[in-house]
């Protein structure tokens, strides 16, 4: 019609609702639209359903222009909101097309389990998904209608039902003074000439086609639009008649403006005024604008045309057949944000659910400590729960991705939140370390009690027998070694981590030093007597000294070098045990500490080789065999000690290295010592140089 029209230059004012086809001034320049701009509809919508967080949505559109565009536009609504389309169904627009279809896509509409569907359309598409849904005695569905939908309308008032709890989006319009008096006082008798009146009066009233019946009580001048049912008339103002009220004035306007024109334009001859011509009244319409009796400012150019703004309504149909409307929220897409959309959550009557909002989403949500994990070919929406991973958490229902916990925290077993991580060291106040530090100071005073018998036994052969000098110096060298171990109990600090690993490596150095010394001087001892024997240069006192200097001052150097190039430090190791953070030193180079390590294993292996080749010398000065099981013991101690320290995690690893300093130097004081201060205290008959010689 638009384009018919255009060739005689007709005016053409639409009041439906606004398109942007239409607005195409080289195809339609005749026509004006007074409708608002519909260009934030999909976003009043989808702002909707993510408010009461929806995600599984279905959409039934037009099967035309119109409806492919809404679709399009809402789809990108919903891609930027995670919301999901479930299906798209399209209404047919033509009789013949509807009736090849109504029976398959109104049925996957019902038998769907999407609670929610939005329908887009006109009112001929209204009416055919009405004659689809006839079959269906219930439909157990959420709809969205959007402002171009009058679902009050309806052939027959049982059907009422079918939209039920339904949300519409209607235009937001101001009540116009004196319209609704307007309407409560109407009738055919007041306007006699109005066929259209008469004909709707008849028909809503049940009336006879006779003017005779008029009279009568159900048709009587009494009688009031007011008293009809929300499906025969609405006496509310709806979208579409404010904008033909403005269509009407906007006509009206153009027209007073031509008429003013006119009168001045008269001519002297002929006083009637100059008919105007249809095309005439393009200037004036364009340039119309006024304000209407409801105070809202009205434009005929499409240009200035406004944004629509939104009333959300909620349609109630009531068991005693009535129906109605009930103003639930409202959509201002030009408010601030958060003043835009508004909704009384309450107030909304949802249909079939028990006043409960329903649950539209494709999977349910997933729990904190859980993420979503996406199935393969299915949308967004719809998804597993999988639990977090080992030290990860999610504290938000529907995460996305697990988070890891700071380093100073760990997850609680329920994988929804961190708990601070336990600061934990081989603490001297615990039972742990208070019992490893007795042990250590009660073994050095043992040691020292040893000492002191030895000096005070100096003279008598078994002291002096194996080099009383070295002896000293061994139980000096083990009371350290004892002591040392006191370095790892307590809070690491640099001065402790300087300290521990050299500490025990040169005072354990000296150690197997001085029973190396010990082991050559028994070797010597009994080979070197021999006639022409080479060892005999060996048997100077000083040897015994050389031998210790030399080896312990490698194992100086070896620790100047590691403490010079890359030295030990505390730190705080958040990873190696669950929940804690463990205090420890760190060797700052594990090269240096195994070399450390490494040079003292091979001075005891050493040891015991000598003296294991030297056991079965003459017993009485041979103290081969007690230091052959005494390296034997501290030997085994060291090679069970690095596995079980490489395995070992947190205080644990601590304890180890405690625990072989503790048993390596017991070994070594218990097998060599013990057996003389038995002789020596116990014993000190054979402690004589005439029972010596008498064996």
């Amino acid at each position: 019609m638009g384009t018919l029209l255009d060739l005689y230059k007709f005016p053409q004012i639409s009041y439906g609702p606004f398109d942007s086809i239409l607005n195409d001034k080289v195809q339609f320049p005749s026509l004006y639209q007074m409708a608002s701009k519909d260009t934030s509809l999909p976003r009043g919508v989808v702002h909707l359903i993510v408010y009461f967080k929806w995600n599984w949505i279905g959409l039934v559109v037009s099967d035309d222009m119109r409806g492919e565009k809404f679709l399009w536009e809402i789809r990108g609504e919903m891609v930027k909101k995670d919301v999901c389309v479930a299906f798209t169904e399209k209404i047919p627009v033509s009789e013949r097309r509807h009736e090849e279809s109504h029976d398959t896509f109104m049925f996957r509409i019902v038998t769907s389990a999407v609670k929610v569907i939005v329908i887009h359309g006109d009112t001929d598409s209204l009416m055919i998904l009405r004659h689809s849904q006839m079959p269906f005695s219930r439909i157990e569905k959420v709809w969205i209608a959007t402002s171009h939908w009058d679902i009050t309308m309806r052939p027959l008032d049982s059907q009422g039902y079918a939209f039920h709890g339904a949300l519409i989006f209607s235009y937001l319009t101001r009540e116009i003074p004196g319209f609704k008096t307007f309407l409560k006082t109407i009738t055919p008798l007041k306007y006699p000439n109005d066929a259209l009146l008469r004909g709707f009066w008849l028909s809503v009233f049940s009336c006879p086609d006779q003017p005779e019946y008029l009279e009568q009580e159900i048709c009587s001048p009494n009688a009031s639009l007011e008293t009809l049912p929300l499906c025969s008339f609405d006496m509310t103002i709806s979208g579409f008649s404010y904008t033909i009220y403005n269509s009407v004035y906007a006509m009206a306007w153009a027209l007073h403006e031509i008429s003013i024109r006119n009168s001045e334009e008269k001519t002297m001859v002929n006083e009637e005024y100059l008919e105007p011509h249809s095309w005439q009244l393009h200037p004036f319409l364009k340039k119309t604008q006024f304000t209407n009796n409801a105070g809202d400012q009205v434009f005929v150019d499409e240009t200035r045309n406004s944004e629509a703004q939104y009333a959300i309504m909620n349609y109630v149909y009531f068991q005693n057949l009535t129906d109605g409307l009930v103003k639930v929220g409202q959509f201002l897409p030009k408010a601030p944000f958060g003043q835009d959309f508004t909704i009384c959550e309450d107030a909304i009557v949802w249909g079939w659910w028990d006043a409960k909002i329903p649950c539209a989403v494709c999977s349910d949500s997933c729990d904190p400590g859980f993420r979503k994990t996406p199935l393969e070919g299915q949308p967004a929406c719809c998804f597993d729960c999988s639990p977090c991973p080992e030290g990860e958490i999610s504290s938000q229902k529907n995460a996305e991705h697990c988070a890891k916990c700071p380093d100073d925290e760990y997850p609680n077993k329920q994988r929804h939140r961190c708990l601070p991580k336990v600061v934990t060291f081989l603490n001297l106040k615990e039972p742990l370390g208070m019992t490893l530090a007795c042990m250590a100071v009660s073994f050095s005073l043992l040691t020292a009690l040893i000492l002191g018998v030895f000096v005070k036994f100096q003279n008598t052969p078994i002291v002096k027998a194996n080099n009383r000098t070295l002896s000293y110096t061994l139980l000096i060298s083990l009371t350290f070694c004892f002591l040392c171990s006191l370095l790892f109990i307590g809070h690491p600090t640099t001065a402790t981590c300087f300290l521990q690993q050299t500490v025990f490596g040169v005072v354990f150095t000296v150690a197997v030093s001085s029973i190396l010394a010990k082991t050559i001087i028994v070797v010597v001892a009994f080979k070197g007597v021999r006639p022409g024997s080479r060892i005999r240069m060996f048997m100077h006192p000083r040897v015994s000294v050389y031998v210790v200097l030399t080896c312990s001052g490698l194992q100086v150097i070896f620790c100047g070098i590691w403490l010079g190039t890359s030295p030990p430090f505390p730190e705080a190791d958040t990873h190696a045990q669950y929940g804690h953070i463990i205090l420890k030193c760190n060797e700052g180079s594990a090269f240096a500490f195994h070399c450390v390590l490494g040079y003292m294993a091979l001075l005891s292996l050493g040891s015991f080789i000598v003296a294991f080749l030297a056991r079965n010398l003459p017993d009485t000065f041979n103290e081969a065999k007690f230091i052959t099981f005494s390296m034997l013991v501290f030997c085994s101690v060291w090679a069970t000690f690095l596995p079980t320290y490489q395995s070992a995690k947190g205080k644990a690893m601590v304890t180890v290295e405690i625990f072989s300093i503790l048993a390596s130097s017991a070994g070594l004081l218990g097998c060599i010592f013990i057996p003389k201060c038995y002789v020596i205290l116990l014993k000190p008959d054979r402690n004589t140089l005439e029972q010596i010689k008498n064996k």
